[in-house]
């Protein structure tokens, strides 16, 4: 077989990446960076090694996408924030859908985890780079929030890491809940409860007086599963 060409008879691109995307997911959450070859993700996706290699160029820049896609998935929620936001909807918003990411992408988290824990070898640039410039924009809004006193002056840089690690704690550590909680499984009142918790503590601990309706979690990190 050879590579797939763009004819109206052929899957368009974005469905071919989805594919190879959600198969090279599952392959390095199973067996690592190292473990996994381009011709076990090729067998997963069922398609040729030559399509792998024409869509994504090669197994390093595969596996770093899959982790860049679910860092922008995380944090999208927070890209369009400004001066005038509101602190209680806008850290209510990212606590549940970090949450729903969680459980909705278990395999992609756990995989950014496991990157980390080695010492980020493939995501050094990038966490240094584009996501540590990321952070600074955020924490320079959450700033003029507490200037305008919607909220205590905490540090922004403590308060994104509290939320990224408060909520991956469900999925990274998903046997140790599962097996106090007595379930396999969260239950959507589960990540009802949990998410008015820590929307409670968080925003309790920011200062933040009143709280934000709750409201269905942010969906717009959808577009990012076959792309970015």
């Amino acid at each position: 077989m050879t590579a797939v060409s763009a004819t109206h008879e052929s899957p368009s691109r974005e469905k071919i990446e989805a594919s190879i995307l959600l198969a090279a997911e599952e392959v390095f959450s199973q067996h690592g960076y190292r473990g996994a070859s381009l011709q076990m993700i090729a067998d997963r996706a069922g398609l040729p090694k030559a399509n792998i290699l024409y869509y994504m160029g090669s197994k390093q820049a595969l596996y770093v996408r899959l982790l860049n896609r679910m860092m922008h998935r995380w944090n999208e929620v927070l890209e369009d924030i400004t001066p005038d936001s509101d602190p209680a909807t806008v850290l209510s918003d990212f606590i549940r859908t970090k949450m729903v990411l969680g459980q909705r992408y278990p395999k992609g988290s756990k995989l950014f985890a496991a990157e980390i824990l080695a010492g980020a070898p493939f995501l050094s640039d990038y966490l240094a780079g584009e996501l540590r410039d990321w952070v600074s924009s955020r924490a320079a809004i959450i700033r003029q929030w507490s200037a305008q006193g919607k909220m205590d002056a905490v540090d922004p840089r403590w308060l994104i890491f509290l939320i990224w690690s408060a909520t991956q704690h469900y999925t990274e550590y998903s046997a140790q809940v599962g097996g106090i909680l007595g379930r396999d499984a969260l239950t959507e009142e589960d990540l009802e409860s949990i998410s008015t918790f820590l929307e409670h503590v968080i925003l309790k601990g920011c200062g933040i007086t009143g709280s934000a309706p709750n409201s269905a979690p942010n969906n717009s990190a959808d577009a990012h599963s076959a792309g970015n």
